[in-house]
């Protein structure tokens, strides 16, 4: 959530700013409705004033024994004016809350203006590109020998987007988690297991709610309104929703493993098949709560924390800067890591590492205690520590053989029993 005062200051300012992230924004119906609520907030406590002073007046009149009559039908009609008055207010106070939350976040004064993924900025790029002396396969064709993934079995199960991991691909999936798991934690970041369902409340705090409501998963039940996760980002910012905390325990750095569940699953087509686009993927995410002027030392603790998980793996990736029109709805800054899949011919993200600054913060009214004492919003970041279904792609894909068969980094051949090689 964006800070109001922001628009009241600056209005043109701030809408030019917007529509660096999308062109389509317009404040003027909201900056109508603040001033129309404001205005009416003003009418409000000026009857209330009106109503008590004559309240006052007819206790006066009483006691000495006058009518009273005129002044008490006075009151009556400030107390229906009043009535009528804080029916609107409900009424434009709901219009404006809705049109205010499906603001985006401004992103920060550094980002390159562009609605063009393609003019995203490589910042960064780890490794090279693997070169093949024999036709190299993508992951699909590559899983009619090994036999790790089954397509079929969780269409007939769920749909299409819902694989069944099998043996040796269920083992190096439960590899992958627990390799990142280790890395985040030596890292200085505390593991946790949240709940996948969550309450409207949580997915609006997250900035999941209004805008995404058609890509979310949730429950049909008469007892429950819940969600399922998108991302476990929505979980761990929920923790604190509400509260105040302790300004000596910031920065707060927390990893969590969960599925994650998501309704678009991507267009259909040779470069999105398999694992590279489902309803359910298996995630580590990193999340901080940081004091503003620590947020931007705790983002790169968090991208240094990413790459290590890939730069162990010996995977090829790049670093790209997003560009405002590319960055999510409560980024103020977005680094995405993009590995390197060569049935694919392109680079897939794995990791989206982002900075909200104090935009979650303030709707999930999470605070702090600055300096002199005056509570302020923190900020909130969170990150990919990764995505394990596209690095699975990578994985196997640059790392395949001749014969057919994949060979395992050897980070995860403890995880995996001393297995080195799928397919032999």
């Amino acid at each position: 959530m964006l800070d109001i005062r922001l628009i009241r200051k600056d209005r043109k300012a701030i809408e030019t700013k917007l529509k660096t992230k999308d062109p389509q924004i317009d404040l003027t119906h909201i900056s109508t409705l603040d001033n129309q609520i404001r205005e009416n907030k003003t009418k409000v406590e000026q009857l209330k004033a009106r109503r008590n002073e004559f309240s006052q007046k007819i206790g006066e009149l009483k006691r000495a024994g006058k009518d009273a009559n005129k002044e008490m039908a006075q009151v009556a009609e400030f107390a229906e004016e009043t009535h009528q008055l804080d029916h609107l207010l409900k009424q434009l106070e709901e219009e404006f809350n809705q049109a205010f939350s499906r603001l985006p976040n401004l992103p920060m004064d550094d980002i390159k203006i562009s609605q063009d993924p393609k003019e995203n900025v490589v910042i960064k790029e780890f490794g090279k590109k693997p070169s093949f002396s024999f036709p190299f396969k993508n992951h699909v064709e590559l899983n009619d020998k090994l036999n790790i993934f089954d397509f079929k079995r969780g269409a007939k199960i769920s749909g299409a987007g819902w694989p069944v991991y099998i043996n040796m691909g269920a083992r190096l999936e439960w590899a992958l988690l627990q390799y990142m798991i280790d890395i985040h934690i030596k890292n200085g970041f505390t593991q946790i297991i949240p709940p996948l369902l969550v309450r409207p409340n949580t997915m609006f705090a997250a900035g999941q709610l209004p805008k995404f409501e058609p890509q979310l998963f949730k429950i049909n039940d008469p007892d429950y309104h819940l969600y399922l996760i998108p991302t476990s980002e929505v979980s761990i910012n929920g923790l604190y929703i509400d509260d105040v905390i302790p300004t000596e325990d910031l920065a707060l750095k927390y990893i969590a493993y969960t599925p994650c569940f998501r309704r678009e699953a991507g267009a259909a087509g040779t470069q999105e098949r398999g694992l590279i686009r489902m309803h359910q993927f298996n995630k580590v995410e990193m999340f901080c709560f940081a004091k503003p002027e620590e947020s931007m030392q705790v983002f790169d603790q968090m991208m240094a924390s990413a790459e290590e998980v890939l730069q162990g793996l010996g995977l090829h990736y790049r670093n790209t800067l997003l560009v405002t029109g590319d960055m999510s709805f409560a980024a103020a800054r977005t680094v995405d890591i993009e590995v390197w899949l060569p049935g694919q011919n392109r680079y897939y993200e794995v990791s989206s590492v982002s900075n909200c600054t104090d935009y979650q913060s303030r709707r999930s009214n999470t605070r702090y205690r600055d300096k002199e004492g005056k509570l302020e919003f923190v900020h909130t970041l969170n990150g990919s520590g990764l995505a394990t279904s596209r690095l699975m792609v990578g994985l196997l894909e640059n790392n395949q053989q001749a014969d057919g068969s994949v060979r395992i980094p050897e980070v995860l051949h403890r995880y995996l029993s001393g297995i080195t090689r799928l397919g032999t």
